[in-house]
C-alpha cells in the first residue's frame, strides 16, 4: 500500500460542500420541494451544473436549465432559507473526520475554503464538533472578489497560513475548484463526488474515490495508522432485506456466488458510502452467522447503471437461498472499486479480496461482531447504522 512521495507540501486545504459534507442529498431534497410550485421535476441529472459553483451562479443555472419565471437573486433568497432549515441533517462524508483528527493530530496546518458564504459555513460546521477549531483559516466565497475557479479564494487561504502556494495541498471534489487550485499553482487531489465522473478529473495531480483511500504519505505528511493487515476497520454500519435474483453473472460468469440484495429503502446509505469493496459478517435466516466480502458500487467492468450492493458469503452452500432473509453487519474496508482489463484479472481481485476478508475477520476488532446480540439488537432501517 506504500506508495512513492509525489511532492512534500506543507498544509493542507479543504473544499467543504461534496468534500467534507455529503451537501448533494441536501440540496437534491430541497431543489424537488421547490421546482413543484412550478410543476418541474428535479431528477438530478443537472447537479453537476451546479456543483462547486457560487450560490448565485448555481441559481442562474437552475432558472436557466428549467424556465422559472424569476430572477437569480429571486431564486436564491426564496431557497436560502429551505436550505437553512436543512443543515440540521448535514451528514461528514466517510473519512472526513479520520482526516481531520489526523492532521491536527500531528499538527498539520489546514484552512477551510468553500465557495458557501461565511454565514453558511458557520451552520454547516456548527453541527461538526472539533471541526472549527482544527482550521487555521477560514475563507468563504463572500470575502473574496472571485470565487472558484478564481484562484482568489486559495491564494488567500495560503496567505493566512504564511505558506507558499506550492507547498499547499487541495482536496476538492469540483471541477471549478480544482481549476481553481492549479491556476494558484497548488497540488490538487481531486474527489469526485459525482459518480462516474474520475475521468473529467484529469487537471487533478491525483484522482481518489473517497477520503477513505486518501495516503497523506503520498505527499510527505504523515501516513495514517489505522490500517490492519490491508482492511481499514469502519463504524459497523447494518443492510439487509430479501436475497434476490440479481444479473445472473456471479455463479455464471465469475465462479463466485454473491447473494444480490434490494436496494430498495437504502436509497440513504447507498448514497453515504462510498463504492467499493467492504467486508463483514452476514446472517441467514435459519441458517446462521458468515463471513462476507461485499461490493457497492456500479461494477465498472460489467457498466451497472445503477448502485448495488453484491455480498459474497464466504461459505459453501448446497443450493441458493433466493427469498432468505440476508442481514449484513459491515465492519470495515479493503478498497475502491475499480475497472479490470479483462474478467480473469477481476476474478483474481475478488479472490484476493476474499483471503484478505477471510483473514482480517479472525482478528478480534472484528471478530467480535459475529456475536448473536448485534444481529438482534439492530433495527432495520434506512439509517442503516449500528
Amino acid at each position: 500500500m506504500m506508495n512513492s512521495v509525489r511532492k512534500l507540501v506543507s498544509c493542507v486545504i479543504l473544499d467543504l460542500d461534496g468534500t467534507l459534507v455529503n451537501t448533494d442529498g441536501i440540496v437534491c431534497e430541497v431543489l424537488k420541494a421547490y421546482l413543484v410550485k412550478y410543476e418541474k421535476k428535479w431528477d438530478g441529472r443537472e447537479a453537476h451544473k451546479i456543483i462547486g459553483k457560487t450560490p448565485i451562479e448555481a441559481a442562474a443555472a437552475i432558472v436557466e436549465d428549467y424556465g422559472l419565471p424569476l430572477s437569480k437573486e429571486d431564486l436564491l433568497s426564496e431557497i436560502s432559507p429551505m436550505f437553512s432549515d436543512q443543515w440540521c441533517k448535514l451528514k461528514a462524508l466517510p473519512g472526513a473526520y479520520r482526516l481531520i483528527t489526523h492532521l491536527r493530530g500531528h499538527g498539520v496546518q489546514m484552512a477551510l475554503a468553500s465557495n458557501s458564504p461565511r454565514a453558511s459555513i458557520e451552520t454547516k460546521i456548527s453541527y461538526h464538533p472539533t471541526w472549527k477549531e482544527s482550521f487555521s483559516a477560514i475563507i468563504a466565497g463572500d470575502e473574496v472578489k472571485s470565487g472558484k475557479p478564481s484562484p482568489e479564494i486559495f491564494l488567500e487561504a495560503a496567505k493566512r497560513l504564511s505558506i507558499d502556494p506550492s507547498k499547499c495541498l487541495v482536496i476538492e471534489d469540483s471541477l471549478p475548484g480544482i481549476t481553481a487550485a492549479k491556476a494558484a499553482e497548488m497540488e490538487v487531489v481531486a474527489v469526485p463526488s459525482q459518480p462516474k465522473q474520475s475521468h473529467l478529473y484529469t487537471a487533478a495531480d491525483e484522482v481518489i474515490n473517497s477520503l477513505l483511500d486518501l495516503r497523506p504519505e503520498n505527499w510527505g505528511l504523515p501516513p495514517f495508522e489505522d490500517w490492519i493487515d490491508s482492511t481499514l476497520p469502519l463504524e459497523p454500519w447494518h443492510i439487509g432485506g430479501p436475497v434476490i435474483k440479481g444479473y445472473g453473472r456471479g455463479s455464471k460468469v465469475l465462479g463466485i456466488p454473491t447473494a444480490n440484495l434490494s436496494v430498495e429503502g437504502y436509497a440513504t446509505v447507498l448514497a453515504e458510502h462510498p463504492a467499493g469493496v467492504y467486508f463483514g459478517w452476514a446472517k441467514l435466516s435459519n441458517r446462521g452467522v458468515y463471513k462476507m466480502v461485499m461490493s457497492l458500487g456500479w461494477n465498472p467492468y460489467f457498466n451497472n447503471t445503477e448502485k448495488t450492493i453484491e455480498p459474497w458469503l464466504l461459505h459453501d452452500f448446497n443450493g441458493d437461498f433466493y427469498g432468505e432473509e440476508l442481514h449484513l453487519i459491515i465492519v470495515g474496508y479493503i478498497r475502491p472499486e475499480a475497472n479490470f482489463p479483462s474478467l480473469e484479472s477481476l476474478v483474481a481481485k475478488i479472490h484476493e479480496d476474499g483471503k484478505i476478508a477471510e483473514n482480517a475477520l479472525e482478528l478480534p476488532s472484528y471478530a467480535k461482531y459475529k456475536d448473536e446480540k448485534y444481529f438482534t439488537s439492530i433495527a432495520i432501517g434506512e439509517d442503516g447504522h449500528l
